[in-house]
């Protein structure tokens, strides 16, 4: 049996007034057939959100789109129309801007116009690929195919995304909590035991005397640091969004790094044969493909690459001859890509490459944060551990002298 949930409506009742509230109920449908019964015209009913509510009409993410793709996929494999579909999946979302979203393409079908032409006026939330995918789906009247096709590809993508997410920020986060706790024993916790060696009348351990240094300076920069370091945060931000020489140098840089660097590697490879290989099945010509695959990569690296490949491609020349050019492509892949060439099934060895290689970053993730975890705990120890050893020296050499 369906599990309860609850509906927040708005409508009018048989005098004609507005009104608004909230109704148990299993499905929407059912929701508004029981407020029918009261005499209540619904305009709108949504499910109501979760615990506090917090980010139910936050900012819509490649995820939700991923998510709303999958339930139009799935609802029109039903054989649920179109523009019911938008309907259901509305009434079904948390997100007020999600639901609103689908509510504004829902109105331009319904008005006759084309799912593709309708989300093509949203270009935060469809990119040019989605778009052309969709319209791809569309001329050909395999709209619910090309829907799940998209649905899928999204998924893996956002995916693959949040696993290099979590392989960068991970450590990150942790060492910048560790700073913070030092920072917090440096400028309140040392200057306690500061006061209480002026008692001693002895002299302090080198170490200690360090510490204690480092203190006083925190004490007494604290502020200009911190504005410093946010103000070094901000100017790299922005320098990163203007300057196109900047995030080239930037992705380079990346790729060289240990570990790190392969995982990048790793997911834009995945990310290119996911891309073309969903695009080049859906129909779309090979060179037309390729220019929507150069964005989708993440790395300037390789969206430099492809864009090679476009353009050798164009006068006639093979895809997997233009990717071994480049020297930024596995041989594994350059193989795969050969094979599936002279096979005629490239987009089904381009789906094997880049099932691959997205297990290849999993893996990779999982062994960064297996080899972060001791390196961070190790930097943890010394920060800490260093700041508590040297305010307590002083007090061990005391105890061994009265004893």
């Amino acid at each position: 049996m369906a599990e309860s949930a609850i509906f927040v409506w708005e409508g009018t009742d048989k005098q004609g007034r507005k009104s608004k509230g909230e109704i148990a109920s299993t499905t929407p449908a059912i929701a508004k057939a029981e407020l029918r019964k009261q005499g209540i015209v619904t305009t709108k009913l949504k499910k109501k959100g979760k615990g506090l509510g917090l980010g139910s009409g936050g900012k819509v993410k490649p995820a939700d789109i991923a998510l709303f793709t999958r339930q139009m996929a799935t609802m029109m494999k039903a054989g649920v129309p179109l523009v019911q579909s938008f309907d259901i999946v509305a009434d079904g979302v948390d997100k007020a801007k999600l639901a609103d979203l689908i509510r504004a393409i829902r109105t331009d079908v319904s008005a006759g116009n084309s799912f593709a032409s309708a989300i093509s006026k949203h270009p935060d939330y469809f990119d040019e690929l989605f778009v052309n995918l969709v319209d791809s789906g569309e001329q050909s009247g395999a709209l619910e195919a090309m829907l799940e096709r998209i649905a899928t590809y999204k998924e893996k993508t956002e995916s693959l995304k949040a696993k290099v997410r979590k392989a960068m920020t991970y450590p990150i986060a942790v060492l910048v909590v560790a700073f913070i706790v030092a920072g917090i024993l440096l400028v309140k916790v040392v200057p306690q035991f500061e006061q209480v060696f002026a008692g001693f009348g002895a002299e302090l351990p080198a170490f200690t005397q360090m510490v204690i240094g480092f203190s006083e300076f925190a004490q007494a920069y604290w502020l200009p640091i911190l504005i410093g370091i946010i103000a070094v945060g901000f100017i790299f931000s922005e320098a990163h969004k203007r300057s196109e020489g900047l995030r080239e140098w930037l992705d380079r840089v990346i790729l060289k790094m240990p570990v790190a660097g392969e995982i990048v590697e790793k997911s834009a490879v995945a990310r290119y044969a996911r891309t073309l290989s969903t695009t080049f099945a859906a129909g779309v010509p090979l060179v037309d493909a390729l220019n929507s695959v150069a964005g989708s990569t993440g790395n300037s690296v390789y969206v430099d690459a492809v864009h090679r490949i476009r353009d050798d491609v164009s006068t006639g020349q093979q895809l997997n001859f233009s990717m071994r050019s480049t020297g930024v492509f596995p041989n594994m892949v350059n193989q795969m890509v050969a094979i599936g060439e002279e096979a005629g099934a490239l987009d089904d060895m381009l789906d094997k490459s880049a099932t691959y290689y997205e297990e290849q970053v999993d893996n990779a993730v999982d062994n960064l944060t297996s080899l972060m975890e001791p390196i961070i705990m190790s930097v943890l120890g010394i920060l800490v551990g260093g700041l508590i050893i040297a305010m307590y020296l002083p007090i061990f050499q005391l105890g061994a002298v009265v004893g």
